[in-house]
């Protein structure tokens, strides 16, 4: 088949799944968030393996920067190192990338998570003298002990990221028990013991009336998965699920969420509490933002929502470190 007339073909599927399928109506730039849906939720173990590899780059130094992969305690990191001195301590950046927990180096919700739980526990243990300055938090997921919020029920099928396939996700990290994504999807994945969690995140409580609507808070049913996973208690998965004691010491804090992402609610809960114990946050909340955004601000296919992410992002530690 020619060049052009497969490009043809593909634009005319490409179009049809645009006028078929269900989009937010306020989404910037749509038909891109389509491409990423149609090949991202029905592929995305082969999409993202070619992405990692087109998305990679060597470690090239300039006048300016010198750049260097290492690593240290064998998990591998990449050093941006300015040439240039100064009399004054620099501030650093230290970055986490997502990726459900499994997948490249991508900005997704995991970094987030990761952020969040080391940064509770920096701030919370006594013999580090040195501390975090702030955290910075991307769409982050923040819990997994209440899997029915109103974000995960209002963007259950995407748009990007489907509700069903962060969970999958998710648990390749935790378990190849396939027993785990389906308790998870009926919300009795908690084990018993854990009743105590889930008055931290409450979304009844926590999250802003706005984003309440009409749903009806239904509390997770316990001890319904056979074998149990301790897992599941651990903080560092569920950073949100803390208490207040543990809240009250952490930094300067900002936070992003996006209006049509399963994690919304997550880091609205979050700014919530954080409030509550006098912790200083800063949020922004993009109304036509999808999940993942960040990740796409290059060619083939990038999203000016992205763009615009990474500036009100940036703009925030420059104003801030």
């Amino acid at each position: 088949m020619g060049y052009k007339p497969l490009c043809f073909g593909l634009t005319c599927i490409l179009f049809a799944y645009y006028i078929y399928t269900p989009m937010p109506e306020n989404i910037e730039e749509p038909w891109k968030a389509t491409i990423l849906e149609k090949t991202g939720i029905k592929r995305f173990d082969e999409l993202f393996s070619i992405i990692i590899k087109l998305d990679y780059t060597q470690p090239i130094s300039d006048e300016n920067v010198t750049v260097m992969d290492t690593t240290f305690s064998d998990i591998p990191v990449r050093l941006y190192l300015p040439k240039r001195k100064r009399e004054s301590q620099r501030p650093a950046v230290i970055f986490i990338h997502g990726g459900a927990f499994v997948l490249g180096s991508y900005s997704d919700s995991s970094g987030g998570t990761l952020a969040a739980g080391v940064t509770q526990l920096i701030q919370n243990d006594p013999e580090l003298k040195h501390k975090l300055k702030a955290q910075a938090l991307i769409y982050p997921g923040l819990q997994v002990v209440d899997l029915s919020l109103p974000s995960h029920r209002e963007n259950e099928h995407g748009p990007l990221l489907s509700w069903k396939l962060a969970i999958k996700l998710a648990c390749l990290y935790l378990t190849q028990d396939k027993v785990l994504p389906q308790a998870m999807m009926k919300n009795q994945h908690m084990p018993h013991g854990s009743m105590q969690l889930f008055k931290l995140v409450n979304w009844s409580t926590f999250l802003p009336e706005e984003y309440k609507k009409s749903h009806v808070y239904t509390e997770p049913i316990l001890g319904r998965l056979n074998p149990s996973y301790s897992i599941l208690l651990d903080s560092r998965l569920s950073p949100l699920a803390v208490n207040d004691s543990q809240l009250q010491n952490l930094p300067l804090t900002y936070i992003l969420t996006c209006q049509h992402d399963i994690l919304r609610d997550d880091g609205l809960m979050y700014v919530s509490r954080l409030q509550n114990v006098g912790v200083k946050v800063s949020h922004d909340h993009m109304e036509d933002g999808i999940h993942g955004a960040l990740s796409f601000m290059a060619s083939p296919i990038y999203l000016k929502l992205g763009i615009r992410i990474k500036d009100k992002y940036i703009n925030w530690l420059e104003e801030n470190l």
